[in-house]
């Protein structure tokens, strides 16, 4: 289990229970309830005492901060149930009801999601709205589904400014996840991989090579080992790929060349 290659900062809190019981099926977003930095939230979740941790957090300019690895889990959301399960990303934002986030807070957020996602194998976040709906519900394999901390807890959490927009978040990062499918399935297109496979030798075809090659380079090419292509410039396209039919051609040259054949 990775963790996610958007973070910029990491301190690690003492607060988690070691790793999963459950594989990764929910995210879980929660409000600080400040405008705090990635910093900020690492000091706030380093001291034992605190008792409390996250997975992620993004601070108000959008960074993003681990505290707790994706494969452990962390002590965030008031249910274990939950948290063995969720991905917990606390997001900076404003210190009184609705919490509104910065904008570039949420983007980070889709963001952040798009990547736990993608790295899980899900294709799908799905927000069911229904408390019960969504703990009753078995996510199929490619699914992750968000909760909120208030199901668990007699919080606010996530504030109703993140509340309103859950299905927003689900729908935005759905979206993202499908275009990164299409895109990939039309690189495996066998037609678009020799294309890029001809312009890619192409680059390799010529004299270029690095500089501690260049004696043994004009050592082979000297003694008839290296002949170069069948034009009547040489190139030797040293960077190019060698077949086992080039392979052996060149040892018998070798052998020819010292009387060995």
């Amino acid at each position: 289990m990775s963790n996610s290659p958007l973070v910029s900062y990491t301190k690690l809190s003492p607060n988690h229970s070691g790793q999963r019981t459950r594989k990764i099926d929910r995210i879980t977003p929660h409000c600080v309830v400040g405008q705090c930095s990635v910093e900020r939230l690492g000091d706030i979740f380093l001291p034992a005492s605190r008792e409390a941790s996250c997975n992620y957090g993004i601070g108000a300019d959008g960074h993003v901060g681990m505290y707790v690895e994706e494969k452990n889990r962390s002590w965030c959301s008031s249910s274990n149930a939950n948290d063995q399960r969720a991905v917990t990303i606390e997001c900076a934002s404003d210190g009184a009801e609705p919490y509104a986030f910065r904008d570039v807070v949420y983007q980070s957020l889709i963001t952040l999601c798009v990547d736990i996602c993608k790295r899980n194998g899900k294709t799908k976040l799905l927000w069911l709205e229904d408390k019960d709906k969504t703990l009753a519900y078995t996510p199929a394999p490619d699914e992750m589904v968000l909760t909120v901390h208030r199901w668990f807890a007699n919080k606010s959490c996530p504030g109703n400014w993140m509340y309103a927009r859950m299905g927003d978040l689900a729908e935005k990062v759905t979206a993202q996840l499908s275009t990164g499918t299409d895109e990939e399935d039309d690189d495996m297109d066998i037609n678009k991989f020799k294309e890029l496979w001809r312009e890619m030798r192409k680059e390799l075809q010529d004299n270029d090579a690095s500089a501690y090659s260049e004696e043994a380079r004009k050592w082979a090419v000297d003694n008839g080992i290296i002949r170069g292509g069948n034009s009547d410039e040489f190139n030797g396209m040293w960077e190019d790929m060698m077949t086992r039919e080039q392979l052996v051609t060149v040892l018998y040259r070798f052998a020819q060349k010292f009387g060995l054949s």
